[in-house]
C-alpha cells in the first residue's frame, strides 16, 4: 500500500522549504571582471575622492582659461603682485597677469606632460617587457641586462645632457621624462608575461601554431592590463613631479609657456615681499595632483587584483 505523509511531516516540510524570492535576493548577481573591480572601487573612499578630483582638474584645465574673466598673456603693471579678489580670484604675478588664468594654463601643461610620458613609457615598455617576457631564456636575459643600466642611469645627468644637445622645450622635457621612464612598466610587464605564460590557454594557443605577437597581444597582455593601468597611475604624477622640479630648476618649459614648476620658480622671489598666493597655489594644485593620482593608484590596485579585493 502507498505511505501518506502525515500532517506532521507535511508541516516540517513547509518550514524547511525556503522562500524563492528571499533566496533570489541573497544569490549575487553574475558579474563580469571589469564590473566586479568597479564596485570595489566604488567602496574606496578614498579612492573615489581622488578620482573626482582628478576629474575636477582636467575639467578646470580645459575650461579655467575660458571663464576666467582675464587672458592669460594680458599684462598690467599697475595691478603687479596684488592679493587674491573678486578680480584677481588668485591674485596676480609680478608682471600684472592673472594667476587663476596662468595656474590652469599652467595645468593643461602639467597634465599634458604628466599623460603624454605616461603613455610613452606604456607603450615602450609594454612592447619590451612583453617580447622579453615571452621569449625568456639568453633573449630575456640580455634585454634586462639593457634595463638595468638604463635604470642604474642618473637620472638628472641624462635630463641636462638632452638639455644641451636638444636645447630647453616642451618637447625635450617629454623626451627626457621617457628615456629611462619606461624600464619600470618593462619590468611589470615582463613579469606579469613570466607568470601568465605558463597557462594552459598559452600552451594551447601555442599547440595551434599560433605567433609569439598574436599570444602577446590576445592571451598575455590583456590578463596583465590590471598592472598596467596601476602603474599608468603612478607614472603620471612622478612625470608631473619631475616636469615641476626640472622647471624650478630652469631645465624643462620655457617662456611663454608656463606649467606648474614655471610658476613656483618665478614666485621665490616674491616670498620676502609677502606675496604667498604665488607659490601657494600652483605648490597646491601640484600636491593635490600627486594625492589624486597615488590614492586613485593604490584603489586601483586593490579593485583589479582578486586576491586583494573585498
Amino acid at each position: 500500500m502507498p505511505q501518506t505523509n502525515s500532517p506532521v511531516s507535511d508541516e516540517l516540510f513547509k518550514r524547511r522549504k525556503p522562500d524563492q524570492k528571499k533566496a533570489e535576493r541573497v544569490v549575487r548577481p553574475s558579474l563580469s571582471y571589469w564590473q566586479a573591480a568597479w564596485l570595489s572601487l566604488r567602496k574606496n573612499k578614498l579612492a573615489m575622492a581622488g578620482l573626482i578630483m582628478m576629474i575636477l582638474l582636467v575639467v578646470m584645465a580645459i575650461i579655467g582659461p575660458i571663464i576666467s574673466p582675464h587672458s592669460v598673456t594680458d599684462q598690467l603693471r599697475t595691478n603687479a603682485n596684488q592679493p587674491p579678489s573678486m578680480d584677481h580670484w588668485f591674485g596676480t604675478d609680478s608682471l600684472g597677469r592673472d594667476m587663476f588664468a596662468r595656474t590652469w594654463y599652467g595645468a593643461r601643461i602639467s597634465l599634458f606632460v604628466g599623460f603624454m610620458a605616461a603613455l610613452i613609457d606604456c607603450v615602450i615598455g609594454i612592447i619590451y617587457g612583453g617580447i622579453s617576457g615571452y621569449k625568456g631564456g639568453r633573449t630575456d636575459n640580455a634585454m634586462m641586462r639593457v634595463v638595468e643600466v638604463l635604470y642604474g642611469l642618473p637620472y638628472l645627468l641624462v635630463v641636462i645632457l638632452l638639455m644641451v644637445v636638444m636645447g630647453p622645450g616642451l618637447f625635450t622635457i617629454i623626451v627626457a621624462l621617457t628615456v629611462t621612464g619606461w624600464v619600470g612598466m618593462a619590468r611589470i610587464v615582463r613579469g606579469q608575461v613570466l607568470q601568465l605564460k605558463t597557462n594552459e590557454y598559452v600552451l594551447a594557443s601555442r599547440t595551434m601554431g599560433g605567433k609569439a605577437s598574436h599570444i602577446i597581444r590576445r592571451a598575455l597582455l590583456p590578463n596583465a592590463v590590471g598592472a598596467i593601468i596601476v602603474q599608468m597611475t603612478l607614472t603620471v604624477p612622478s612625470a608631473i613631479f619631475a616636469e615641476a622640479f626640472l622647471s624650478f630648476l630652469g631645465l624643462g618649459v620655457q617662456a611663454p609657456y608656463a606649467s606648474w614648476g614655471v610658476m613656483a620658480e618665478d614666485a621665490l622671489g616674491t616670498l620676502t615681499s609677502g606675496a604667498w598666493w604665488r607659490l601657494f597655489f600652483p605648490a597646491f594644485f601640484i600636491s593635490i595632483t600627486m594625492f589624486a593620482f597615488n590614492v586613485l593608484g593604490d584603489g586601483l590596485q586593490d579593485a583589479l587584483d582578486p586576491k586583494l579585493r573585498r
